[in-house]
């Protein structure tokens, strides 16, 4: 089984942009997607149900914000949206969606960002130790789950390009990446990471700056976690670099699964 995590950047555009051609080229099973800003009645009509597959949606409520949505080919059933809790129990951002398929849990999430203001990164922050909280349960279960999505945090200095010029920026901050320890201590695999070793990169963001996508200097904030039973039946995982460099400012992440 293969899985894709994507941001789009806003999904409208990544269609004009030629999305339709990876979807075609990585043929997943699973596509998972983050940023989509936009509700499913503003897609094409020939979107409605591309390529065969199930659409799940759960957009921002506000317009041209946030939102996730899941798309399947291999049956899906939606288990819920948002955590129930902390400051937006409503999820009104649109920043979880939580689906079932055969043989599989996907929690498709997108974390805040701090970057823009520092009541953001306060408000993510808490959110970040709410989800812990709300995770938690998905790890004690014979089931694959996967945490898939934008997380909004690079853990690692090898999960960025220039590490130290990056030290006290939203993202990279040290307490994001302690949080981020906490999380792969309560048992959660970062499965790109256990595939890769400890390599500089590959990265999933790039900045619009400069030169940063063109060189590739990026960061690597788009994941693909599991718990135990996922990693057992995991297999490579990927990023496809041109993605991001064609139709969003970020990748697809690739994961495949024996399932």
């Amino acid at each position: 089984m293969r899985i894709v995590s994507w941001n789009l950047n806003g999904i409208r555009a990544a269609i004009r942009k030629g999305l339709d051609d990876f979807i075609s080229l990585l043929d997943a099973d699973i596509w998972m997607f983050q940023e989509v800003r936009a509700f499913p009645e503003q897609l094409p009509k020939d979107w409605e149900s591309p390529n065969g597959y199930d659409l799940a949606w759960h957009p921002a409520e506000k317009k041209g914000y946030s939102g996730v949505s899941t798309w399947s080919k291999v049956g899906m059933n939606v288990i819920g949206t948002g955590m129930g809790i902390g400051d937006d129990p409503m999820d009104l951002e649109g920043r979880i969606l939580t689906t079932e398929h055969p043989g599989i849990r996907c929690i498709n999430t997108y974390l805040p960002s701090g970057s823009a203001r520092d009541d953001r990164q306060q408000f993510k922050e808490r959110w970040m130790e709410d989800w812990l909280q709300w995770l938690s349960p998905n790890l004690s279960t014979d089931t694959p789950v996967v945490v898939v999505g934008d997380l909004n945090i690079a853990h690692q200095e090898i999960d960025i390009w220039n590490a130290r010029s990056n030290q006290m920026t939203s993202g990279f901050l040290p307490q994001e990446r302690a949080w981020f320890d906490r999380l792969l201590g309560m048992g959660w695999h970062d499965l790109c990471r256990q595939d890769w070793g400890d390599t500089q990169g590959p990265y999933s963001w790039w900045s619009n700056r400069g030169r940063a996508r063109e060189e590739d200097k990026g960061w690597r904030i788009d994941y693909i976690l599991g718990n135990d039973a996922a990693r057992e039946t995991f297999q490579n995982a990927r990023i496809v670099r041109a993605g991001g460099l064609q139709v969003s400012d970020h990748a697809p992440v690739v994961a495949d699964f024996k399932l």
